[in-house]
C-alpha cells in the first residue's frame, strides 16, 4: 500500500506532466514566471488598478523570498486588460494567456460588500489550487484593516493556488477545549490575543467577555480572538499574515497541531512547512546566496477572436460517418459556439493542405452561412497533420500575427510526424484545440493542446453519445465575457427503432435565452419533430438540411422561460438534440458549469478524479443533480453521480463544486467526460458567505491595551440575490485524459476505501462518545467497506503515527453502510481514563474486502467537560415590614422617608449576607 500511496503523490505533484491545469507558470531558477493577473471584462475602466496590481506583485516579492528561506521569488508577471479599455501603445496582443488560463482574478465584489480575497481549491492537501480571486477595493488597499497589506496576502494566496496548503484559521469553529480550557484556533499558539464579544443594538456597540457554554465549556459562536496589534511570534502566514510580525510559514516545531482548522484536517496535522517543503517547487531549488531583482510586467491587452478550423479529409473519415458528423459539429460551432465579432478561418488537410477560407469577421447570419458552406463534403488521401497546422498559420498571418490566435485541429488519423512541427507550434503563440474522432487519433495528437494551453477533447464513433457536438460546443472564447459565451443546455441521442420516440424536456432558465439554438441529427432518414415552448405553442421553423442530415432552430428575441417538451420519431438510426444559448442580460450572471479532471494522463490503478463547479457569478449553486458520463475509446459509458458533501474526493462542502472518483476503467486509451447538472425544486443558493480558502477576516486589534473593532464580517442577504428562479438544466465537456498500464480482464481490485475526511466528535450523556462521518466504499467512495478500525489515544501524534499501537474501539457491531452515507456511532471509552479536562483523539481507518486500508481519516478530538455542580438556592431572609398604620395622617413626605429607610436597610442586609 505504501508504493501506492507514494506513486499517487508524485503524480498529484506535476504540473505540466499530466495535470490538468492550464496555467503558464514555470519555476526557473528560484523565480516564478509565466503568472497571469486577469482583469475581468466586467471591471470599469481604471489605470490605477494596473499600477495597484504592480505593486501587490513587488510588495509580495521579498515577503515570499524570506518566508521561504530565500527559495522563491516572483520574476515576472503578465497583467491581463480587457478589450473594452482603451488601447494604449505599451499594450501588446497576449500569446497564450487568457482569462480562462488567469492565475489570478480581479473581478467586480459578488455579492457588493464582499472584498474578502480567497482561492478556489478543487483538490486535496498538496494538490495546486485553481486561481485566486481578488476585487479591485481590494487591490487598491482599501481594507488594509480587515486584510492587511496586499502583498502579504498574495503570498497567503499563493501558497494555496501553488502548493495547496489550507489556512489555519477556523471562521466556523473559533476555539476549542484542550485540557478543559478554552483556546482560539490559530497557529503558532504563541500568538497573543484577548477574547471579546462585540454585541451592536441600535447604531452603539459595547465591548464583553466570552462566557462559556454551561453544558459544553466553548465559547460561543459571537466570541472573537482579537490579536494584539505588536506580536514577537513569526508564524503563521496561512493563519494570519496581516499580524507584523509575522512572517514564515508554521514549521513541525511551531505548529498547533490540535487546532481544529482545514490544515490539520486535510494535511493529516502537517503544518503548512512540511507540505511545502514535500512539494516538486522545493526539490528542485537550493536557497539563493543574493537578492532577487524585482518583478518585472508585461502589460497584455484582449483583442478580437481570431480562430482557424483545421479539419481532416483524409479517407479514413469516410469510416463511421465521421465526414457527416464533422459537418454537423461544425454548423454548431459556426452558427453558435463562435462569438460574434469573431475572424474565423478554415483549413482542410489529407497528406496536403487547402485553404477553404480565409479569415472572415463574423457580424451576421451571412458570415455564419458562407462558413458551413465551406465545411468538407468528400474524403481521401492519407493524414499530415503539421502541413494542415502549417497553412492554418499562413491563413492567420495574412491579416494578424499568430499571437493569442486559436486553432481547432480534428483529425481521425494516425500521423507518426506530428512532433516535427512542436517547435513551429511554440514559436507561432497560438492556441491548439484539439478534437481525436475515433479510436485511431495520433497519440502525440494531445501534446499539441498541452503545449499551447489549448483543450483537448475527444469523441468516439458512438454517435448517440454526442462527443462531437459536446467538443465542438466547448469551444467558446477563452477571453470573451460570460454574457458572451455559449451555454449548452442539453446534449443527448439514442437509437430508435420501430418507430420508437425519443421524448425529453429542456429547462430553459431566467438566465438565459438569448440566440438560444435547437439542432437536430440523425444517421438515415429525417425523423418527426415536436417541439413545445411552455406555453405549449408548437415551433415548426426548423431549417431542415438533408444532405447533412441535421435540422436546426434558432429562436428569435429570448426564449421562454420554462420547461420546452420536444418528442423525436425515427425507426432503426440516432438521433441527437444539442441546445445551446447565452445569457439573457449583462449584468445578471447566468448560471454556468465547467468541468474537468485532475489529470490528462492517468496510469492503473490511480483513480481519475471528475470535477463539475456550478456556479452563478461567485455564488455556488447547492443541491443540483450532477451526473457525469464517462466514455472510454471501445466505446463502453460509464456513469458516476458526483457529490457536493466534502468527502470523498471532494474537498469542501457546499461550495458548488461537485466531485468523484473514477476507478471504472475497461481499457488503455483515451476517455471523453461530459457532464449533465440540473437544478429543480431542491436546488438552493448559499444564502451566507462560506470560508473559502483566503486571508483571514482580522475582526479588530488590540493597541495599547484596548480593543479595535473591524466592521463585521460581511454575510449575503438573500433579499439582494437576483433572479429567483431554480430550475435549470445544464450540460459540459470535461475534455479527455488517457489511460495506460490497465492490465486485461478481469481487472484486479487493487483500489483501497478512500480517507475519511469529516470526522466528528462530540460527548454525549454519560461520557459516551458520538461519531458522525461519511462513510468510503470499497473502491474509494464507490460500493461498501468491509470493516471500521478505530482508534484512540491521548496522544495526537501518537495516533497519527503509531495507529496500529493504539487502544482499539469495539466495532463488532459497526457494519460499514453504502458510500457516501452518513455513518452514527455511539462508544463508551473502556480502555483510557477518562476524567474531567481529558483530551480523547479519535481516528478511523476504513478496510474493504480485500484487505485494502485507506489512509487514517482526520483526527478528530473531543475534551471531557463536567459541568460544575449549581449550587443550591438558599431563601433569603424575610425582613420585617415597617410598621406603618396605613390609616394615619402623615404626610407623604414621612411616608417616602420610611420607605428610603427601609430599602437601605435591605441592601444593607444583601451585602452582608
Amino acid at each position: 500500500m505504501g508504493s501506492f500511496k507514494s506513486s499517487v503523490f508524485i503524480l498529484v505533484l506535476h504540473l505540466l506532466e499530466g495535470s490538468l491545469s492550464n496555467s503558464l507558470i514555470q519555476l526557473n531558477n528560484n523565480g516564478y514566471e509565466g503568472i497571469v493577473i486577469a482583469i475581468d471584462p466586467n471591471v470599469p475602466e481604471d489605470e490605477t488598478l494596473i499600477q495597484h496590481i504592480k505593486d501587490m506583485v513587488t510588495q509580495a516579492s521579498p515577503y515570499l523570498f524570506e518566508a521561504t528561506e530565500k527559495r522563491f521569488y516572483f520574476k515576472n508577471v503578465a497583467i491581463l486588460i480587457p478589450e473594452t479599455w482603451k488601447t494604449k501603445p505599451e499594450y501588446v496582443r497576449p500569446k497564450l494567456e487568457t482569462l480562462k488560463n488567469a492565475d489570478v482574478l480581479v473581478a467586480e465584489s459578488n455579492p457588493p460588500g464582499n472584498d474578502e480575497p480567497y482561492t478556489e481549491q478543487m483538490g486535496n492537501c498538496g494538490e495546486k489550487g485553481e486561481r485566486i480571486h481578488f476585487t479591485p477595493d481590494f487591490i487598491a488597499g482599501k481594507k488594509l484593516p480587515q486584510y492587511g497589506p496586499q502583498g502579504r496576502a498574495f503570498v497567503h494566496e499563493w501558497a494555496h493556488l501553488r502548493w495547496g496548503v489550507f489556512d489555519e484559521y477556523n471562521n466556523d469553529q473559533k476555539f476549542y477545549l484542550s485540557n478543559g480550557k478554552n483556546k482560539a484556533v490559530r497557529c503558532s499558539a504563541a500568538i497573543t490575543g484577548k477574547n471579546a464579544v462585540n454585541k451592536c443594538q441600535g447604531g452603539s456597540c459595547v465591548t464583553t467577555p466570552c462566557r462559556p457554554n454551561r453544558a459544553t465549556g466553548l465559547y460561543g459562536k459571537e466570541c472573537e480572538f482579537i490579536p494584539d496589534k505588536e506580536q514577537m511570534e513569526k508564524a503563521s502566514i496561512m493563519f494570519s499574515q496581516s499580524i507584523n510580525s509575522v512572517v514564515s510559514f508554521c514549521t513541525e516545531k511551531n505548529h498547533n497541531k490540535e487546532a481544529p482548522n482545514l490544515q490539520n484536517q486535510k494535511c493529516n496535522l502537517r503544518s503548512t512547512w512540511e507540505v511545502i517543503r514535500d512539494s516538486e517547487d522545493f526539490k528542485i531549488t537550493t536557497p539563493m546566496t543574493t537578492q532577487p531583482p524585482k518583478p518585472t510586467f508585461s502589460l497584455l491587452q484582449i483583442g478580437q477572436r481570431i480562430v482557424c478550423l483545421v479539419l481532416d479529409k483524409s479517407g479514413s473519415m469516410t469510416s463511421d460517418n465521421r465526414l457527416k458528423r464533422l459537418n454537423q459539429a461544425g454548423r454548431l460551432f459556426l452558427l453558435q459556439t463562435v462569438e460574434q465579432g469573431s475572424w474565423v478561418g478554415m483549413v482542410t488537410f489529407d497528406s496536403a493542405a487547402y485553404v477553404r477560407s480565409e479569415l472572415v469577421q463574423i457580424n451576421s447570419g451571412t458570415e455564419r452561412d458562407a462558413l458551413t458552406k465551406r465545411l468538407p463534403t468528400a474524403a481521401s488521401g492519407g493524414t499530415s497533420i503539421c502541413t494542415g497546422l502549417r497553412s492554418a498559420f499562413t491563413v492567420i498571418k495574412k491579416k494578424y500575427p499568430t499571437d493569442g490566435s486559436e486553432i481547432v485541429l480534428l483529425t481521425d488519423g494516425e500521423d507518426n510526424t506530428i512532433s516535427a512541427c512542436f517547435n513551429e507550434v511554440k514559436q507561432s503563440g497560438a492556441i491548439i484545440h484539439t478534437v481525436a474522432l475515433g479510436p485511431s487519433a495520433a497519440p502525440e495528437l494531445e501534446e499539441l493542446s498541452k503545449m499551447t494551453g489549448g483543450l483537448q477533447t475527444y469523441a468516439s464513433d458512438e454517435a448517440q453519445n454526442n462527443g462531437l457536438m459536446d467538443a465542438f460546443g466547448a469551444l467558446s472564447s477563452g477571453n470573451g465575457a460570460v454574457f458572451q459565451r455559449s451555454i449548452q443546455l442539453e446534449s443527448r441521442g439514442l437509437t430508435l427503432q420501430n418507430n420508437e420516440w425519443m421524448n425529453g424536456t429542456v429547462i430553459v432558465d431566467s438566465t438565459v435565452g438569448n440566440d438560444t439554438l435547437f439542432l437536430i441529427t440523425w444517421t438515415a432518414q429525417s425523423p418527426q419533430i415536436l417541439l413545445l415552448d411552455p406555453s405549449g405553442k408548437r415551433q415548426d421553423s426548423f431549417t431542415v438540411d438533408t444532405n447533412t442530415k441535421m435540422a436546426y432552430l434558432q429562436i428569435p428575441g429570448t426564449a421562454k422561460v420554462g420547461i420546452w417538451n420536444y418528442s423525436l420519431q425515427a425507426s432503426s438510426q440516432t438521433l441527437t438534440l444539442t441546445v445551446t444559448s447565452r445569457a439573457s442580460s449583462t449584468t445578471l450572471p447566468p448560471v454556468t458549469v465547467t468541468s474537468k479532471m485532475t489529470k490528462d494522463t492517468v496510469k492503473f490503478p490511480s483513480p481519475m478524479v471528475v470535477y463539475a463547479k456550478i456556479h452563478q457569478g461567485a455564488l455556488p449553486i447547492l443541491r443540483a443533480s450532477v451526473t457525469a458520463l464517462i466514455e472510454s475509446v471501445n466505446g463502453k459509458t460509464f456513469t458516476l453521480v458526483l457529490l457536493d458533501n466534502g468527502a470523498g474526493a471532494d474537498a469542501t462542502k457546499d461550495d458548488g463544486i461537485y466531485s468523484r472518483y473514477f476507478t471504472a476503467y475497461d481499457t488503455n486509451g483515451r476517455y471523453s467526460v461530459k457532464v449533465w447538472a440540473l437544478g429543480g425544486v431542491n436546488m438552493a443558493r448559499q444564502k451566507k458567505i462560506p470560508q473559502q480558502n483566503g486571508a483571514m477576516y482580522i475582526p479588530g486589534w488590540i493597541e495599547n491595551g484596548e480593543i479595535k473593532w473591524n466592521p463585521p464580517r460581511p454575510e449575503i442577504n438573500k433579499d439582494d440575490l437576483q433572479g429567483k428562479q431554480v430550475c435549470f438544466s445544464r450540460t459540459s465537456s470535461g475534455g479527455s485524459f488517457v489511460a495506460s498500464n490497465v492490465p486485461n480482464a478481469p481487472i484486479p481490485d487493487l483500489f483501497p476505501p478512500c480517507r475519511i475526511t469529516d470526522l466528528k466528535a462530540k460527548i454525549q450523556g454519560d461520557k459516551l462518545i458520538n461519531l458522525t462521518w461519511t462513510a468510503p466504499g470499497d473502491d474509494y467512495d464507490h460500493g461498501r467497506a468491509y470493516k471500521y478500525i478505530i482508534g484512540i489515544s491521548t496522544n495526537i501524534l501518537d495516533l497519527r503515527d503509531k495507529f496500529n499501537e493504539s487502544f482499539q474501539v469495539n466495532t463488532t457491531d459497526l457494519i460499514p453502510k453504502e458510500a457516501n452515507s452518513e455513518e452514527v456511532f455511539v462508544f463508551k471509552p473502556e480502555s483510557i481514563t477518562f476524567e474531567n479536562g481529558t483530551d480523547l483523539f479519535i481516528a478511523i481507518q476504513a478496510v474493504d474486502k480485500v484487505n485494502l486500508k485507506s489512509e487514517i481519516s482526520n483526527i478528530a478530538q473531543v475534551s471531557l467537560f463536567i459541568p460544575p455542580q449549581t449550587p443550591p438556592e438558599t431563601p433569603s431572609p424575610s425582613l420585617p415590614c415597617p410598621d406603618i398604620n396605613i390609616n394615619s395622617t402623615i404626610p407623604g413626605i414621612h411616608i417616602l422617608k420610611i420607605m428610603w429607610k427601609w430599602i437601605g436597610e435591605l441592601h444593607l442586609s444583601v451585602a452582608l449576607g
